[in-house]
C-alpha cells in the first residue's frame, strides 16, 4: 500500500485524485495540505506542513508556485519522495528542486498525462530525421478560456524535446509583428483559447508535398490524476534523484 499526502487537496486536481485514489486498492491518502484547512474527504487536512502529523511514502503536489516553498522545506527535512506537478516555479524554486533531488527522490513533469509523455518519446525519435529532410515544425495548442499562460507548458516541453535533437533552433510565438517568410530554423508555436477545451496539442511536420500530424487530445483532467498516481507508485521507495514521466513509462 502506497500512502500519499496530497498537497493542494481541495483543488480540482486534488479532489479528482482523492476520488480516484479512494478506488485504488494499492494507494491511500493519509493526509492533505490546504491553506483553508477544510476537510472535504475522509482524511485529515492541515493548513501547512508545520501542522502535519502523518508521514507518507510519497507526496503528490497539485498546488501553486506560491505554495511550493513550504513543500520543499518539508521534503528537505524529511526526504519524503515528491511528485511535483505545479508549474510556473521561479528560478530559485527550480534550483531548490535540483538540490532536493540530490538527497531525495523527486519526479517533475510539465504534463502528467501518460499519452503526452509517450508523444515526447516519439518526437525524440523522429524529429531529427524529418527536420534534416526538409520538414518544417509547427505546434498548435488549444485550451479552455480560463487558462492564463500561453503557450502552455506542455507545448514548450514538446518544443524543447525537439530542440534538444537539433542545432540552432529558435521559437516563434508571434508572426504578426514582422511581415516576412518563415525562417527555416524555427519552431512555430500557436495558442488557441476557448470554451472548455481541456487540452489539445498538435505537432505538425510540413514537408514538400506531404504533412505528418501527431496530436494528443485530453478529454478529461482525470488523465493527469491517473498519471500522477502512476508516478507516485513508481517513485515510492526510489533512491535520491530527479525523475521524469519518461522513467515511469520506460
Amino acid at each position: 500500500m502506497v500512502e500519499v499526502i496530497l498537497h493542494g487537496c481541495n483543488g480540482r486536481m486534488g479532489q479528482m485524485l482523492s476520488e480516484l485514489i479512494s478506488k485504488d486498492e494499492e494507494m491511500k491518502v493519509v493526509a492533505g495540505i490546504e491553506p483553508s484547512g477544510e476537510a472535504k474527504n475522509d482524511y485529515p487536512v492541515y493548513k501547512s506542513f508545520d501542522e502535519l502529523k502523518e508521514t507518507a511514502d510519497v507526496i503528490i503536489d497539485f498546488s501553486t508556485a506560491s505554495a511550493i516553498d513550504g513543500l520543499l522545506d518539508y521534503c528537505e527535512k524529511t526526504h519524503t519522495p515528491l511528485v511535483l506537478c505545479s508549474t510556473g516555479l521561479s528560478e530559485a524554486q527550480l534550483g531548490r528542486v535540483e538540490r532536493l533531488a540530490k538527497v531525495s527522490a523527486v519526479l517533475v513533469s510539465a504534463n502528467m498525462s501518460l499519452g503526452i509523455n509517450v508523444l515526447l518519446k516519439l518526437l525524440k525519435n523522429v524529429t531529427k530525421t524529418l527536420y534534416e529532410n526538409g520538414f518544417d515544425i509547427e505546434i498548435v495548442e488549444k485550451h479552455h478560456n480560463q487558462k492564463l499562460d500561453a503557450p502552455s507548458g506542455t507545448a514548450l516541453a514538446l518544443a524543447d524535446v525537439m530542440k534538444d535533437e537539433l542545432d540552432d533552433i529558435s521559437y516563434n510565438l508571434d508572426r504578426s509583428k514582422v511581415r516576412k517568410k518563415r525562417e527555416r530554423n524555427e519552431i512555430g508555436i500557436s495558442a488557441v483559447r476557448g470554451g472548455t477545451i481541456v487540452g489539445e496539442h498538435e505537432v505538425i511536420f510540413a514537408g514538400t508535398d506531404e504533412v505528418i500530424e501527431i496530436k494528443h487530445t485530453a478529454y478529461s483532467r482525470a488523465i493527469f490524476a491517473k498519471g500522477a498516481m502512476s508516478a507516485a507508485k513508481f517513485l515510492s521507495g526510489k533512491s535520491a534523484g530527479k525523475y521524469s514521466m519518461s522513467d515511469v513509462i520506460g
